[in-house]
């Protein structure tokens, strides 16, 4: 296939956080940049009137021995980067940063940026808020009355930034507007023979997160259209179709090493991927907008801190249904080395659900073949993770050309 027009410009963005586009909303635009690191810290209310909201990356880590200094060698690597890379000065560009209470290793980070004042800026400040385990009425009134509290008010308070009703629901429009262009782009992905690769929409997904969204929605918008009208190769660039499943996968390499192996990512349910995160937001005129607006996060989030048995049954049941919807032949389930939420590994303080879902769940209950891969954060793909990737595809395709044999003899 020919290459996308953009490609190249939103691989160069992903290459530092403070990339040309968050220079230029900051320096020439007057934008107020802030940061957060977690699907719970509701996006859209950074992105209010004169703010762009930047999802904290650690693009090309090399040594994280100041981190875990500070830290430890046993938590999770995504977190030792985010610090690494707000001590060498990364994150100077900054107004603010929020984050969730869901996971201790990423709260100590946090807490690190205002403790060691690793952003040079008098007003810069940091706001950790309480998140429920459960989407009941009363957890949602908590939620609300931490987004007003910790993020709202705060703004205002500090910055003089719109938090009215008005200004959540313009922000809202421009969040739908990029979330209908990546949905789109996304729906590619089932067919058979597709015009674009996991590694090409991966990079355009994560664009969406670390960019300004007002300056990358058009050219977003221009990719869709030009994906609708190109050629796909005559013959299939796979071998096996995967839903990919875990927790920071922030680095599109890692999706292309999958596809270097064989696999095509038809869907991706993962931290900084579209599902969740690229849902339109309805709102009615009738309910609190704020309160709207905290439902759909509560509601969409797929991540395993939620311990209720609605969420629980719903996120295994969410894989099944992709592995349905875009008709993927298995499941692989990646995750960070020592993720507190995703892992069942020593050190966790939550149950390895994800592991379960891999190693049990999919296989014994549902009948689809899944694995369960680890890594670090900081480094690049070993010859050992490789190899089991591709041990995995070539099983897929093996049960896929014996079905096709089976059900031929069977006519």
């Amino acid at each position: 296939m020919r290459d996308l027009k953009h490609l190249l410009y939103f691989e160069n963005l992903l290459q530092e956080a403070n990339n040309e586009l968050v220079q230029k909303a900051v320096k020439e635009d007057g934008k107020l940049a802030l940061g957060y690191t977690c699907y719970h810290v509701p996006e859209v209310l950074l992105n209010l009137d004169n703010c762009v909201s930047v999802r904290l990356r650690a693009p090309r880590t090399g040594s994280v021995d100041i981190a875990t200094y500070y830290l430890s060698p046993f938590i999770c690597g995504f977190a030792k980067a985010l610090l690494e890379r707000g001590i060498e000065g990364g994150y100077g560009f900054l107004s603010a940063l929020f984050a969730g209470e869901t996971c201790s290793e990423m709260n100590r980070t946090i807490e690190h940026f205002e403790l060691l004042r690793l952003v040079d800026n008098d007003k810069f400040f940091v706001s950790i808020f309480d998140m429920p385990f459960k989407t009941n009425d009363h957890c949602l009134e908590s939620y609300v009355n931490q987004m007003r509290l910790k993020v709202l008010d705060k703004l205002k308070d500090v910055y003089g930034v719109d938090t009215s009703d008005e200004a959540m629901r313009k922000a809202v429009e421009l969040h739908n507007r990029v979330c209908r262009a990546i949905t789109a782009i996304g729906e590619f992905r089932k067919e058979e023979n597709p015009r674009i690769t996991g590694y090409e929409f991966h990079v355009l997904c994560l664009a969406t997160y670390a960019c300004p969204q007002y300056l990358i929605v058009d050219k977003l918008e221009e990719t869709l259209e030009e994906i609708k009208h190109r050629e796909p190769d005559a013959k299939k660039f796979y071998r096996a179709r995967i839903v990919l499943v875990g927790s920071e996968i922030d680095d599109p390499d890692f999706t292309k090493l999958f596809e270097d192996s064989g696999a095509f990512v038809v869907a991706d349910r993962y931290c900084f991927g579209s599902m969740p995160g690229r849902e339109e937001i309805i709102l009615n005129d009738e309910e609190d907008v704020l309160t709207q607006i905290c439902r759909h996060y509560m509601k969409t989030c797929q991540c395993p801190r939620y311990m209720e048995h609605e969420k629980v049954e719903g996120r295994r049941e969410y894989v099944k249904h992709l592995v349905e919807e875009y008709h993927a032949d298995g499941v692989i389930v990646a995750s960070n080395k020592f993720c507190a939420v995703y892992e069942q590994l020593k050190f966790c303080e939550y149950w390895g659900y994800e592991r379960a879902l891999a190693s049990y769940i999919m296989i014994n209950e549902f009948g689809i073949p899944a694995i369960a891969i680890d890594r670090q954060y900081t480094a690049s793909a070993s010859g050992q993770l490789r190899t089991r990737i591709q041990a995995f595809v070539e099983s897929l395709e093996i049960k896929h050309i014996q079905k096709a044999k089976a059900q031929k003899a069977a006519k």
